[in-house]
């Protein structure tokens, strides 16, 4: 072949090759297919056998081989002019027992229209709409038609030609998303006409057609095409509209214009743009002393990082000695150089209560501010830490550890990447760091009275303090150099600016020595002494208060929950909360949500040992109990409909508004909750550690948290068992087995719902019996025993129908339905799945809804109906993914794998079963090796999950 002068390829429509602007012929439609066939390879060795198989299907003549290499030889004349024969060329080679044909990533059209989808992609991320719009359409205008158009039909179909269209569809979706971002939706509308008339039964792509229609002012004809298509659905399918479609309608009602909600994004999907988190608590507006501190603190940043290195600096010393406020003003300072963002955690290692932070728990925190899904974070601290390290990667983030217990603690939290500035607060010297990571440690000591004196200028005004060197004296000496002592006083000080320093001063000599049950190592009493006198400066409710915020044995608490624990109104809690706050004897770290310095914590327990009966914590304890019991249970009955957790005796909360808000409210908590479980089964409030651990198993479980609910439920059950009560020990067996089977310990799980299901039946407990049948069905389903997962779950559908309960029979239906799938029953399977869908859809029920899109697609593949099972997958992806549900949807993803495969598409089927075997390997499951076997083509699939 001549020097310089290109060859292209086209298989996006007719086969085609031309050499510089010369169209070649491609030969007959045999040798067509097998260019087509090297094409859609993309530069992958293609088996001898296979091109057989493809060419030729189950019955090849004896002159199949020679007919291959004939065709073959005639390709590389074609691609070079002049090659001898039986020559090897250069662009069609010999390898791995078949052929690959060389091209260069841009010579074949489908190679340019993948990366014109990728472009546009990332424009997308970019922020620029528009520009994605103009490459998807030049994208989709390299398309003359369906794939190798001109092969046999046939041969078409086993080149698995008809897959790609997925693609060609994917990329106009893509488009018509961009070009509602971009307010150009007349830019794709022509497209989507057509595509829509040539897939009546895609809802994705009708709904976007839908929004472009009501985007460019066509609101009837866009309400038109959305009955046409429901009518069509109903029709031929025999189903109602999914939810996307069923929002285009809304939207399309609205008459709003402002489009739609883009296709499920796939599970490693792209954030729109990188999350730069802001987390730094406020630095003080009149940040005093510390100077040398700062000087020397600063001073290794002064000629930027060195190169190749993680600068890990250590801030130790004393409670209260300003450990934290130093570390966040330095924080401040240095910020505009980290503009990846700012990482803040309080890792609690000194809390009086004894919640110190989880290092899990605080990598997870940091992996969402990062933008991280929850659903994508992997089960265990090392995979956590090391998916940590890896967002991380790249990055100049600052990263704030405050309060660390010790060196272990923080290691997890440390950045692996050059550039990164961590800092760490300790009442511990954190030897462990400096030895191991090189960490810079910088002891702080309390203030000098010079300083001391600064601090309270700074917060009172230097004339004031002038005048009044004396009292000032005392007050320093008593504050003993504190800076959190020195704060509470001027906090009280500059709320009284009539009062003479000298009467503050009197009122601390005063109020000494009461609490010497405060004194603890390395705490100067006067330091208690100070504490006590700032309580006394607030209204009698506010201190009481004060003292029962000790009992909540979480990081922090709402205004509403601290109402509850002092039995007030939230408006009366609110505005004693904001009184305590002016005078820092509590923090809001974030707006609603508050909290104390450890040794006030200590304070205020000492005060409520001092000042209330342990009859009167008690009741404090079970209002507190109570409030979480009764929200955590309103937000169950949201996630599961089909749960039979009894509510709390004369429940009064407030239900939620709906999912999405119980969901809120369960991850604004996620921190204090386990804190409270383990509070409320350590104090006598056994019952309420059952209600619960019980309520919050479906949030466990739709976040994939199964390692808390393990841990959840095994309090449950020690807590039932010290209550010698068999219909709560049946309960928590079940539930206990239940996250056990998640986790793979089958053989603790079945032991346990075994006992369970004899408690139940001995208690006379139909619904505690049918949930437990259910949860046999499952395990018999791991087990491989799909007979008995079948009965298991018919008795449980006749339990709930004896007991009434509609939400459980509309769920149970489809786990029934899905069972007479796997055993081969479609007819049964597909009229059980779609009695389930009309209830469950009727109840609001999307979760229930989201399975049973699933199990109806399974039936149809099985039935040889491929798109009707691809619709369904896609509309149990699209609820799935609303509801942040990763297990559920790693496995319609890998049944969604199977039916591409099944069509021919490989190329869908792997990037169905690499996003599922993402999200079960960030998970820890044992599926995963099941999906990896697929990826690897040693399992042949028929749809079977």
């Amino acid at each position: 072949m001549p020097q310089g002068v290109s060859v292209r390829f086209a298989v996006l429509g007719p086969v085609r090759v031309w050499r510089g602007a010369e169209e070649l012929d491609a030969g007959g439609p045999q040798a067509r297919a097998l260019l087509a066939l090297l094409l859609l390879r993309a530069g992958q060795p293609v088996p001898v056998p296979e091109i057989v198989d493809v060419l030729w299907g189950p019955g090849p003549p004896p002159t199949a081989l020679n007919v291959v290499r004939r065709h073959v030889g005639s390709l590389r004349r074609l691609l070079e002019p002049g090659l001898p024969a039986r020559t090897p060329g250069h662009r069609l080679v010999r390898g791995a027992g078949g052929y690959r044909l060389v091209t260069d990533g841009v010579d074949v059209d489908l190679a340019r229209f993948r990366a014109l989808r990728q472009e546009a992609r990332r424009a997308v991320n970019e922020g620029a709409p528009g520009r994605a719009v103009d490459l998807l359409g030049r994208a989709l205008t390299l398309w003359a038609g369906p794939v190798a158009s001109g092969v046999a039909p046939d041969v078409r179909e086993r080149l698995g030609a008809d897959g790609l269209e997925r693609e060609r569809l994917a990329a106009l979706r893509e488009a018509a998303d961009a070009a509602l971002q971009a307010a150009v939706p007349g830019a794709v509308l022509a497209r989507l006409r057509q595509a829509a008339a040539a897939h009546p039964l895609d809802e994705p792509l009708l709904a976007r057609l839908v929004l472009a229609l009501a985007a460019t002012g066509r609101r009837a004809e866009a309400l038109a095409t959305c009955r046409d298509a429901c009518r069509r659905l109903a029709e031929e399918l025999g189903i109602d509209p999914g939810p996307e479609l069923q929002e285009a309608h809304r939207t399309a009602l609205g008459g709003t214009g402002d489009g739609g909600p883009a296709e499920p994004p796939p599970a490693e999907g792209v954030v729109a743009r990188p999350v730069v988190p802001a987390q730094l608590p406020h630095d003080l507006p009149a940040f005093t002393g510390r100077h040398t501190e700062l000087a020397e603190l600063l001073d290794p940043l002064a000629g930027g990082e060195p190169v190749g290195t993680v600068l890990v600096s250590a801030l130790g010393g004393m409670a209260g000695v300003g450990k934290t406020t130093l570390a966040v003003h330095w924080a401040h300072r240095v910020a505009d150089r980290y503009p990846d963002g700012q990482l803040y955690a309080d890792l609690r290692g000194f809390a009086a209560s004894g919640a110190v932070t989880d290092p899990g728990e605080a990598v997870r925190g940091f992996l969402h501010a990062l933008g991280v899904p929850p659903e994508h974070v992997p089960q265990g601290l090392a995979a956590q830490a090391a998916l940590y390290r890896s967002v991380l990667a790249g990055r100049r983030v600052l990263v704030l550890l405050d309060n660390a217990r010790d060196a272990e603690q923080v290691r997890p939290l440390l950045p692996g990447t050059p550039g990164c500035l961590a800092i760490v607060t300790s009442r511990d010297d954190l030897t462990g760091l400096v030895a191991a990571h090189g960490a810079r440690s910088l002891t702080l000591r309390p203030f000098d009275a010079g300083q001391a004196r600064d601090f309270l200028a700074g917060r009172l005004g230097a004339g004031r303090i002038a005048a009044e060197p004396r009292a000032v004296d005392e007050i320093v000496a008593r504050c003993a150099g504190l800076p959190l002592a020195l704060a509470c006083v001027a906090a009280r000080a500059a709320l009284r600016p009539e009062f003479p320093l000298a009467a503050v001063a009197a009122e601390l000599r005063e109020a000494r020595g009461g609490l010497d049950g405060f004194t603890r190592p390395g705490t100067p009493v006067d330091v208690a002494t100070v504490f006590s006198w700032s309580t006394r400066a607030v209204s009698s409710a506010a201190a009481r208060l004060f003292r029962l915020l000790a009992l909540h044995p979480g990081p922090d608490l709402s205004a509403a929950t601290a109402a509850a624990l002092a039995g007030l109104p939230p408006r009366r809690a609110r505005s004693l909360l904001g009184e305590l706050a002016a005078v820092h004897l509590v923090t809001e770290p974030a707006p609603g949500r508050y909290g104390f310095h450890d040794l006030l914590r200590a304070h205020a327990g000492d005060l409520l040992a001092e000042h209330h009966t342990e009859a009167e914590r008690q009741e404090a304890r079970d209002r507190l109990f109570r409030r979480y019991v009764e929200r955590a249970h309103a937000a169950g009955v949201l996630l599961d409909p089909s749960g039979d957790v009894p509510a709390p005796p004369d429940a009064r909360a407030v239900p939620f508004a709906d999912d999405s808000a119980a969901l809120a409210w369960l991850t604004a908590e996620h921190a204090a909750l386990p804190a409270v479980l383990r509070a409320a089964a350590t104090t006598g409030h056994d019952r309420y550690a059952c209600l619960l651990a019980w309520s919050l198993e479906p949030y466990f479980e739709r976040r994939a948290h199964w390692h808390d609910g393990l841990a959840a439920q095994r309090t449950a059950l020690d807590a039932a068992l010290r209550l010698a009560d068999p219909a709560l020990e049946a309960r928590a067996l079940r539930g206990l087995a239940r996250a056990e089977g998640r986790l793979g310990l089958s053989d603790e799980s079945r032991a346990h719902l075994d006992r369970a299901l004899t408690l139940f039946t001995l208690a006379g407990d139909t619904v505690g019996r049918a949930g437990t049948h259910r949860s046999l069905g499952w395990a018999c389903e791991q087990e491989g025993d799909l007979a008995g997962a079948l009965r298991h779950n018919q008795l449980a559908l006749e339990l709930y129908r004896t007991a009434g309960s509609r939400p459980a029979q509309a769920s149970v239906l489809n786990s029934v339905g899905w069972y007479h799938a796997l055993r081969g029953e479609y007819r049964p399977a597909l009229a059980r799945c779609f009695e389930a869908l009309a209830l469950l859809q009727d109840l609001g029920d999307r979760y229930g809804q989201a399975a049973t899109w699933d199990s109806i697609a399974y039936a149809y593949h099985c039935l040889g109906r491929h798109p009707h099972a691809l619709l369904g997958y896609r509309n149990a992806l699209t609820l799935y993914r609303a509801l942040g549900v990763p297990y559920p949807e790693a496995g319609t993803l890998t049944r969604m794998g199977d039916t591409h495969l099944a069509t021919g598409d490989r190329e869908g089927a792997r990037a169905a079963w690499e996003q599922a075997l993402a999200l079960l390997t960030r998970l820890g499951h044992p599926d995963a090796e099941r999906v990896r076997e697929r990826l690897a083509g040693r399992e042949e699939r028929s749809g079977a999950g």
